[in-house]
């Protein structure tokens, strides 16, 4: 089975330091060549891992998305 894209969905508030930069590095293998991969998180820490971001923010007006690329 091909995987494509893949979404990853938190999970990464109980990993040390370490662990947690292990797991960036995996995702970023992963996501080499035509493979896509999104991660849902609201860690601060996973900002410095992710070149890319969709980011979704909310007001009165709604909910607004944008693409913000480090």
């Amino acid at each position: 089975v091909r995987i494509d894209t893949l979404f990853i969905d938190e999970g990464f508030g109980s990993l040390d330091e370490e662990m947690l930069a292990k797991a960036a590095e995996m995702i970023r293998s992963l996501s080499a060549g035509h493979r896509q991969v999104g991660v849902i998180s609201h860690m601060a820490q996973l900002e410095e891992f992710i070149p890319q971001r969709l980011v979704v923010s909310c007001d009165r007006g709604g909910s607004h998305i944008r693409m913000q690329t480090v």
